[in-house]
């Protein structure tokens, strides 16, 4: 059976971001418009018949799967976090979750789960590419054991171009071809 890819809605730190100057929003959360994609998402998604969500730690992507999936708490997977590159990409402790998504367990999650090595010019440690490809090698197989299906993950643009060799637009559904 089939496993769904869905890319977050427009984030606060995707509206202000001009391709060239980090504007310093950690973790950002969905915009107006970000909340909006997510729930015209949600009819399509409907009919896919999903029996089990999964979800990035990052706010936006928790926001996302929420707006688009209400009848399912996800759960949430480290894994499936955005390549850090840049302050939207760094996460927040799992006792922050839980305090702005009671619903959801973060017990699981690592104290600090994102990335961690040399800060760039702004602070912020970014994740290298190798790295990167090597958690993504990791996420395919992980996300090929799942029983539950068909199976949502509402992640990232970048996790879900990994996977998949498209670049997704914010709330694109993409099959990941197993």
């Amino acid at each position: 059976m089939t496993i769904h890819l869905i890319r977050h809605g427009q984030s606060e730190f995707n509206a202000l971001f001009d391709g060239s100057r980090d504007p310093m929003i950690f973790d950002a959360p969905l915009t107006p418009l970000g909340q909006e994609q997510a729930e015209l998402t949600r009819e399509k998604a409907a009919r896919l018949g999903i029996a089990h969500v999964l979800c990035s730690p990052l706010t936006r992507a928790i926001q996302t799967a929420h707006l688009i999936f209400p009848d399912h708490t996800p759960t949430v997977l480290a894994e499936t976090a955005e390549r850090l590159g840049h302050s939207c990409d760094v996460g927040r402790p799992p006792s922050d979750l839980a305090a702005r998504f009671p619903i959801m367990a973060f017990d699981h999650l690592a104290e600090t789960w994102w990335h961690q090595g040399p800060l760039n010019e702004n602070g912020i440690p970014v994740e290298p590419w190798s790295s990167f490809k090597t958690r993504m090698a990791e996420l395919r197989e992980g996300l090929l054991r799942y029983q539950d299906r068909p199976l949502a993950v509402v992640c990232h643009g970048h996790v879900i171009h990994a996977l998949t060799g498209t670049h997704p637009r914010n709330c694109e559904i993409l099959e990941l071809r197993t």
